[in-house]
């Protein structure tokens, strides 16, 4: 059973999400990067998390994976909430652009998508990655399947 079943068995999509919010689970991958989802609506999403150095590369800087990871998440929940009780989706394709550099100092970062189109088999999302004072990180657009489960 997934995680979703276990919160929100038989609900859609936006309820699914919902009852995750408020049960304070978390999937591992944002067990293991440290963020988490933070607000949905119809067609949006948003994950907040604190960059820092178990996100580090080699030279120093936060990995662009942890910036992609929240940015995946972000398109693909805020396709999520428009689910029904028995659709599921797939990232087909993330395109993300990098702005500036995260380190450990950065603090709190945002990652907000909004859905652009959702149509039977497909649907289009794109988010942005923020701080606290609004400095654009980075940026993505999403390509998503929708099937069903």
């Amino acid at each position: 059973m997934t995680l979703v079943d276990e919160v929100g068995h038989g609900l859609t999509g936006l309820e699914q999400l919902q009852a995750l919010i408020a049960s304070g689970r978390r999937p591992g991958i944002a067990e293991s990067l440290d963020f988490q989802l933070v607000e949905v609506g119809d067609g949006t999403a948003a994950f907040e998390g604190v960059p820092g150095h178990h996100a580090y590369n080699p030279i120093g800087t936060v990995h662009g994976g942890y910036a992609a990871t929240m940015l995946d998440s972000a398109c693909g929940c805020a396709v999520h909430s428009k689910l029904t009780a028995i659709q599921g989706y797939t990232t087909l394709e993330l395109k993300v652009a990098y702005h500036r550099p995260m380190t450990a100092d950065t603090g709190l970062v945002r990652a907000e998508a909004k859905l652009l189109s959702f149509g039977r088999r497909v649907a289009f999302a794109e988010a942005t990655v923020t701080d606290a004072a609004g400095r654009l990180y980075a940026s993505a657009t999403s390509t998503l399947l929708i099937f069903d489960r």
